[in-house]
């Protein structure tokens, strides 16, 4: 499993952290999955925003793998072309996935469709207290907030079909043997149809961005519960682990964002831990004790008394 290293931007009275983690699971031998963190520090992201994604390759042999790499360094190219106003974000990110549908296209359609190739994209873009998500097949972005986990992305794949239409439940499609089918992709053919949404954050909000080797394994209220649990780095390689311990057999790929309170830290240090057990002993001790006292009263007086 190979971890990327968290990083962290001031936004108003929060701290942007963000992790990933990405593994290519216990049955391929190449990782098809690709990452997109940016650099809150560098002068392009003061300018646009703070740029997330991920994407799961698909095709023959290394064909995912470069359909991945394709799409994440054209979006990160196109949208960092130059500075965008925040009202235009939704606009420039729909163009880039527009470039990097076009730009797979033409790798592999002059050698025809035995070089097929194609690429799951979910991306997000943080700024300030605005999120823009976009994203094209069955890989998510999620918000979690009030301690549930959303699902702020619809999955562009017949399972998900066959859930809007009542055909199958969503713990059915978990299990169907048509869940990796997906109808619609970058990629595949010269246009593609791109979905887009916008979120208005708050603070102590986190943002999960996962391929379908994490999300067909590990449940939504288990997500959450990961991501409230520690920092987004350490989330994000839990997430991961819990795919593979689930039995995923796909390559499993996680990126955590937070949106931490200033007076909040990263993680509960182990010496604020130590002493809220020792507190929670004490608290049980004394209520024991009560109980006891409260059986001895009981006793000495008697069912009259």
């Amino acid at each position: 499993m190979r971890s990327i290293v968290s990083t962290r931007t001031r936004i108003r009275e929060t701290t942007l952290l963000v992790g990933a983690a990405t593994d290519p699971g216990p049955v391929r031998e190449q990782n098809e999955d690709a990452v997109l963190i940016t650099d809150p520090a560098s002068p392009e992201v003061q300018e646009c925003g703070v740029l997330l994604a991920v994407a799961d390759g698909m095709g023959g042999y290394c064909g995912g793998e470069v359909a991945a790499q394709l799409a994440v360094e054209t979006l990160r190219a196109q949208f960092y072309a130059a500075p965008v106003q925040p009202t235009e974000i939704a606009k420039r990110l729909e163009q880039a996935f527009r470039a990097a549908n076009e730009r797979i296209y033409r790798e592999w359609e002059p050698q025809g469709e035995t070089h097929l190739m194609g690429t799951t994209l979910v991306a997000a873009v943080i700024r300030g207290d605005s999120l823009t998500v976009a994203n094209v097949g069955d890989s998510r972005a999620y918000l979690v907030r009030a301690r549930r986990a959303t699902q702020i992305t619809r999955d562009h794949s017949l399972v998900a079909e066959q859930v809007e239409a009542g055909l199958l439940t969503p713990d059915e499609a978990r299990g169907s043997s048509y869940r990796n089918v997906i109808t619609r992709a970058l990629g595949y053919r010269p246009r593609v149809d791109i979905d887009i949404f916008e979120v208005r954050l708050m603070s102590d909000d986190r943002i999960v961005l996962t391929t379908d080797g994490v999300h067909d394994v590990v449940k939504d209220d288990e997500i959450a519960s990961v991501v409230l649990a520690e920092s987004p780095e350490r989330a994000a390689r839990t997430l991961v682990e819990k795919a593979l311990a689930s039995g995923t057999q796909d390559n499993a790929t996680a990126v955590v964002a937070w949106l931490k309170p200033a007076d909040l830290p990263v993680e509960p240090s182990p010496a604020a831990e130590e002493s809220s057990s020792r507190w929670m002993i004490v608290l049980l001790i004394i209520g024991l004790l009560v109980f006891i006292a409260l059986i001895g009263v009981i006793l000495v007086l008697g069912p009259g008394g």
